[in-house]
């Protein structure tokens, strides 16, 4: 029997290191909780700050449009300059930009420190779980670490609702950004301390031109869906799409001529690669519009307090924990293909009952059950996308699948949401006040001012929302049911987590072709998907 040396023992993580999980920790939990109160606030700052409908999406949704296309060159950025230094500039930047969305004077401030808070959340979330690695060199004090990164992701989903709640029945609308400072004047003031720096001598080269092309492609598509769902087809529309697409061919090629591209999109010819992205985008997007809506209906329609409406939103935040805890053990008994398409059915059941109900319990069930049969995406999709491409490339994997993870949450918002606005929109009398057909809390405010009461122009506002929220779960359903297919087709094969190397290397026929050599690498048993460490929003 041979015994390990010192230099090959792993080196176990002390107090220090532990300290240093739970200043780590606190921005973890914020990124999730951020999102919550953000929705529960919505009716307030469109009460005071009076946006048009498109505002309001671009208030919600350009986090997370900022964040998926600055994700990737933060993750080089900061493997020049430092993790921690990163880390530190990031929650430096989510502090200045959490005042500034506070006290946002105007719709258009407002989206602009949202902007920052995008590209803030995309330094400091990488940095976290590669810190976590470095610091804990022994595998299982690792895998602790990173379990404890994920529960903290769930925990701050199930506290956002509640903390903003309770915010939001005492203070203003601005109150629930401010949450941030409290969590991230810590980090600053420790991060020196109690943080390892840590930077990669063989960085990749900085392209901001890809980063730029990225946003110029994604942008105008998204603007283009916004124009058409508000006012129909139109010339602004048209240059929108014209323009999103030109800049992706331009992108396209870019990235194909790069040696260190922005997005390696040589992996796409992999076909599980392929089918993890899109059940990543697809499922993301079917799930975010909803959940975007829910907590506006259960203020402005169902009149729930925010405190209420924050527990009311506890049901979900239930369900994705619990369907979180659920998909590895099914994972390594069935076939990844099969968990995440029998969640996505179940997650049908939700968006059903939402398209064909309402209420207050109806509607948070309903949630639950989207959540819940969402979750396996949310845990699998980045562990599938890593595990389907070569060793080499395995970084990239994961920095693209949190990509498109981060899109599809965007893209939820501006889909959804533009879609349940143009229902508003339809179902608003026509001689209500301009402002009024543009958002529900615009509505409320304006039937506030009439020298009536206004009873029929709420009642009609608060029933035309509820059509956008039905309506709006329909199109969620029809992006869960076309994820079902693209799974199904793309990752059938993939065997379950924990099968052997012999079954981890069955292929099928089908297999789409790839590179030379690429084939062999794509071969690689897909242990590596056993490290789920995506296991939440």
């Amino acid at each position: 029997m041979t015994s390990r040396t010192p230099s090959q023992t792993p080196l176990r993580a002390g107090a220090r290191q532990w300290l240093g999980l739970a200043v780590l920790l606190l921005p973890v939990a914020l990124m999730t909780a951020d999102l919550g109160v953000l929705w529960l606030a919505t009716p307030f700052l469109t009460a005071d700050l009076r946006p048009t409908g498109t505002e309001l999406l671009w208030i919600t949704d350009i986090y997370g449009f900022l964040t998926a296309g600055t994700l990737v060159i933060m993750g080089t950025l900061g493997d020049r300059i430092g993790r921690r230094k990163l880390l530190v500039i990031g929650s430096a930047g989510f502090v200045v930009a959490s005042f500034a969305a506070a006290y946002a004077p105007d719709p258009q401030t407002l989206i602009a420190a949202r902007a920052l808070l995008g590209v803030a959340g995309a330094a400091v979330l990488p940095s976290t779980l590669s810190l976590i690695s470095h610091m804990f060199a022994d595998p299982r004090q690792r895998a602790t670490a990173i379990a404890m990164w994920v529960t903290a992701l769930s925990v701050g989903l199930a506290a956002g609702p509640i903390v903003g709640g309770a915010l939001l029945d005492s203070w203003w609308w601005g109150s629930v950004f401010l949450i941030g400072v409290p969590v991230m004047v810590p980090v600053l003031a420790v991060a020196r301390m109690l943080l390892p720096e840590y930077r990669d001598p063989s960085a990749g080269r900085l392209d901001l031109l890809s980063v730029a092309l990225f946003l110029l492609a994604v942008l105008p598509l998204v603007y283009g869906v916004k124009s058409v769902a508000g006012h129909g087809p139109d010339a602004s529309a048209a240059v929108a799409f014209a323009a999103g697409l030109a800049f992706t061919v331009v992108f396209v090629r870019r990235q194909n001529r790069l040696r260190t591209p922005f997005l390696e999109l040589r992996l796409f010819r992999h076909r599980a690669f392929t089918g993890a992205l899109l059940a990543l985008l697809l499922g993301m997007t079917a799930l975010n519009g909803v959940e975007y809506l829910v907590p506006q209906y259960l203020q402005a329609v169902a009149g729930r307090s925010p405190l209420e409406a924050g527990l009311w939103l506890l049901p979900g935040a239930a369900g994705l924990v619990a369907g979180s805890q659920l998909t590895p053990v099914l994972a390594r008994r069935v076939r990844p293909a099969y968990v995440l398409s029998g969640g996505l059915l179940v997650s049908l059941a939700g968006f059903a009952a939402m398209a064909l109900t309402d209420g207050v319990v109806p509607v948070a069930a309903a949630l639950a059950v989207v959540m819940f049969g969402v979750a396996p995406i949310s845990v699998l999709g980045t562990a599938l996308a890593v595990g389907s491409a070569p060793p080499e490339k395995a970084g990239a994997a994961a920095a693209t699948g949190q990509t498109a993870y981060d899109l599809g949450l965007a893209l939820g918002i501006a889909v959804t949401g533009s879609v349940a606005a143009a229902v508003y929109r339809g179902g608003v009398p026509s001689d209500a006040p301009a402002q009024a057909r543009d958002t529900l809390g615009a509505a409320l405010e304006a039937a506030g001012r009439m020298p009536s009461d206004g009873a029929d122009l709420i009642s009609a506002a608060r029933e035309a929302f509820t059509s956008g929220l039905q309506t709006a779960a329909t199109v969620s359903g029809v992006f869960a049911l076309v994820t079902v297919a693209l799974v199904m087709t793309l990752l059938r094969h993939v065997p379950p987590i924990a099968a052997g190397p012999q079954a981890q290397e069955e292929r099928t026929e089908t297999e789409t072709e790839t590179e030379p050599g690429a084939a062999e690498a794509d071969a690689e048993p897909r242990g590596r998907a056993s490290a789920m460490t995506h296991g939440g929003r």
